[in-house]
Formats: C-alpha cells, structure tokens, sequence
C-alpha cells in the first residue's frame, strides 16, 4: 500500500522554476520515495546521488566545472538524497541552479542543522524549502476513508506513523527497533559535539518518561548523570535531527505565567516507546495522557505544515497550575487545545485569566471522538 503524501503535488507544482527544491526530514520518513513518485511523473532523464554512499560524496565535493557538466550529462533533473553528508553541499547546488537553468534539483536531508547551515547563503532566492513528517491523519484519511482512519489511532499511539511501520504493522516492534538503533541517530553520532553516545541515550530516555512534563536542563542532568549544558546540546541536535519537538511556554501579559520552560515532545510516539521498549496496548497503559498530548501535538503541525500555514506553538501555566495544552498563534490570533483521552473526563473550562487576557478565537477540547475535525 501506497500513502500517497501530501507534499507530492506541492512539489510537483514548483518543478522547473529556476530554484532547487529541498525537503528536510526525519530518516525513512518518506523523503526518497516522494521524490521518485514525483520524477516517475515526468518524461525526463533522471540522475540519482545517494550521498550515503562514499563515491558519490567523494565527487560531489569541490567539484568543478568540468567534472559536473560530465556528471550532469543529459540528465534534466538531478535527485540528491541526504544532501547533508556533502561538505559544501550548498555551493555544488548554487552552481547547478545558476549554471543550468534547465536542470531540476530536488535535494533531501535529514539534519537541518547540517543542511541549513551548508545551503541557507549560497541559496538565497535560489529554493523551495518544504519539511516532511511521518504520515499524517490526513495523509491516511485521504488514501484508506474515515473507518480505516479510526480504526488505527490506537496502533498509531503505540507504534507511531513512519510508513513502513504503517503498512507493515505485523513487523512494527521490528522496524521501529530499526529506526531507533540505526538510522534516527545516524547523523548525530557522526557529529563532532556528540562524544558520549551512551549519555544521549540515556537522556532520551529520561525525556521519554517524563512525556508532556515542563523540562529543566538541570534535572535531566541529575538523572543522566551529565551536566546541563551538555544536556542542552544534545537536546537541541535531537531537535535538529527530527527526533524531539520543544514546545516553548507563553509569556506575555500576566504576572504569574511560568517564563523560560519548555515541554519536550517526540517527532513520532512509535520512536517514544522504542525508546522505552514499551508496546503495551492502549488498554493497559497508565502514560495514555501524555501519549495523547504527544500525538494530537504533532498531527497538528503536520496539518499547518501541509496547508501552509504559519503557525507558533505554545503551552501556557501559571504559578497556581493553571495550564493549557497547546496554543496556536496565527495572524495575531489565539486557538487554544485541550487534550482529554477518557470522553468521560472531557469537560474542560478554560482559565478565565487566559480567556480574558489573550481572547482565542477558539477553545476545543479535544478526545478521540472529535479529534478527526481538526486534522483532516
């Protein structure tokens, strides 16, 4: 089976305007079989570079104008996957924008801290920049209809969205013991700054257990044993990599809102009970709560995300606990969410401090019953 993903037509329709198009990503969410599915469109001759593999790093890097007008040959578009592990990267596709107006790049990376960094100058003007997710409710809902839809939510807590666990659901603990062993952290541990791999484990599993709790640095480096601006760090290279999201809190206007916190969420529930080695079914679970937050979180940055729409994400609390899970920004406007699990225990009535301080536009909480209108 086929999810076909949102970001396909988007793409399809910025092909061949002069600008490269890049889209960034998690490992084995997507990226490559999206740009086949893109380029099996088109009747054109097609070169494809994995930079995974060394020869082809090897000759991408400095290299000339001789070399890359060979390279090139007849090929009317070039697909470059995991453009990050290119020293230079950035200039290589500066040169093929400007010196070959007719040529397509379409470039993938997995680390937005190496990509970003190589291609951001050399690329100004020159790109189309998109971030692709594990599939999202939408995705689903457009390829299988509403029941099917339904019918895997609990699955999708468990063992999360990346696209092989979803159409391999008998092999789930399998791929998702994969993805968290080898390809999630491939860029990091390559990484100069990351000389303890074993503290980086140890700290995503500290996050893990304490889903949808405010983080401090400092805690974190107790329980792992490390020092907080090494926990800070690696944090901040899991975020750079697509595992962890940091969702920061909002401070504005009144006088007892928590400053300075933040909740770590994962890009993926799956690769949170990977990390855990916990697959236990919904029923059975006590963390359902946190699970739920995550989830609702993530699907709906992907849902902004694929609309195109610009969107900054807070949590709110107060001294006195007062708290809200999830607030959206957009156009100087407020939706505030509230994730419930149990329908029984769904009735939520907003702080009045909030409601009158910041005036949302909408307040919903939200339940596996209801949680659909707002992703699809």
């Amino acid at each position: 089976m086929y999810i076909k993903r949102k970001l396909e037509e988007t793409v399809a329709k910025r092909l061949f305007r002069h600008k490269a198009i890049i889209i960034s990503g998690a490992r084995q969410v997507g990226k490559s079989t999206l740009m086949a599915r893109v380029t099996e469109r088109l009747d054109q001759p097609v070169l494809n570079l994995n930079c995974d593999d060394p020869d082809v790093r090897n000759i991408l890097t400095d290299i000339n104008s001789a070399n890359l007008r060979l390279l090139l040959g007849l090929n009317n578009v070039v697909v470059i996957d995991e453009a990050q592990r290119v020293e230079n990267i950035g200039l290589v596709l500066k040169r093929i924008v400007d010196e070959y107006p007719n040529v397509q790049v379409l470039v993938s990376g997995s680390s937005s801290l190496r990509l970003k960094s190589s291609i951001n100058e050399p690329l100004t003007g020159r790109k189309y920049e998109y971030e692709m997710y594990p599939v999202s409710t939408a995705e689903l809902y457009d390829t299988l209809g509403l029941l099917p839809t339904r019918q895997l939510l609990e699955s999708r807590l468990v063992y999360g969205s990346y696209p092989d666990v979803l159409t391999h659901q008998e092999e789930a603990k399998d791929l998702l013991r994969t993805l968290a062993d080898s390809y999630l952290y491939k860029d990091i541990l390559e990484l100069d700054e990351v000389r303890k791999p074993v503290v980086l484990q140890k700290i995503l599993v500290a996050l893990a257990l304490q889903l949808g709790s405010e983080v401090a640095f400092s805690e974190v480096a107790r329980t792992v044993g490390s020092d907080p601006k090494t926990v800070e760090r690696y944090i901040d290279l899991l975020e750079k990599c697509y595992v962890l999201y940091s969702l920061p809190g909002l401070s504005r206007n009144l006088r007892n809102e928590l400053k300075k916190t933040r909740k770590i969420f994962f890009y993926d529930t799956g690769i949170r009970n990977a990390v855990l080695q916990n697959y236990s079914p919904v029923s059975l679970r006590g963390d359902m709560g946190a699970l739920w937050e995550n989830f609702f979180i993530m699907e709906r940055i992907k849902y902004n995300a694929y609309k195109g729409r610009h969107v900054n994400y807070y949590f709110w609390r107060t001294t006195s606990q007062q708290e809200i899970d999830l607030i959206e920004e957009s156009d100087g406007e407020f939706s505030i969410f509230e994730m419930k699990w149990n329908p029984i225990k769904s009735s939520v009535k907003f702080p009045k401090s909030f409601m009158e301080a910041y005036a949302p536009k909408q307040a919903v909480t939200v339940t596996p019953e209801n949680y659909l209108e707002f992703l699809i």
